[in-house]
C-alpha cells in the first residue's frame, strides 16, 4: 500500500478557491482504480493549510493517478492559489493488525 501525505497553504484571499478545487480533486480521485481513501482536511493549528491523506493499493495506481490530466491541472492550479509550493510525501506501508 502507498500512503501519500500532502499539504498546501493558501493565501487568505484564495483559501475558499483552493478548498473548492481540492474537494473536487478528492472526489474525482476516489473514483480512480486503486484508490483506497483520499481526503482533504483543514489543519487545526493553521486554518489556511489543507492536508491531504491518501491510501493507494500500489505504486501502479499512484503512477496512473499522477498521469491523469486532471491531476496535473489540479497541481498547477493549486500552486497558483498557494502561498508556497505544495508539499507531498509518499510512503510504502504494510498494515499492522
Amino acid at each position: 500500500m502507498i500512503i501519500i501525505i500532502g499539504s498546501a497553504r493558501a493565501r487568505a484571499e484564495s483559501f475558499e478557491d483552493l478548498l473548492a478545487l481540492s474537494l473536487e480533486h478528492v472526489r474525482r480521485s476516489r473514483l480512480e482504480p486503486g484508490c483506497l481513501t483520499h481526503a482533504v482536511h483543514i489543519d487545526a493549528e493553521d486554518p489556511l493549510k489543507l492536508v491531504f491523506v491518501e491510501r493507494w493499493s500500489d505504486r501502479g495506481a499512484v503512477a496512473a493517478h499522477f498521469a491523469v490530466p486532471e491531476s496535473g491541472e489540479f497541481v498547477r492550479a493549486a500552486r497558483e492559489l498557494a502561498l508556497e509550493p505544495p508539499k507531498i510525501t509518499l510512503y510504502e506501508a504494510v498494515p499492522v493488525n
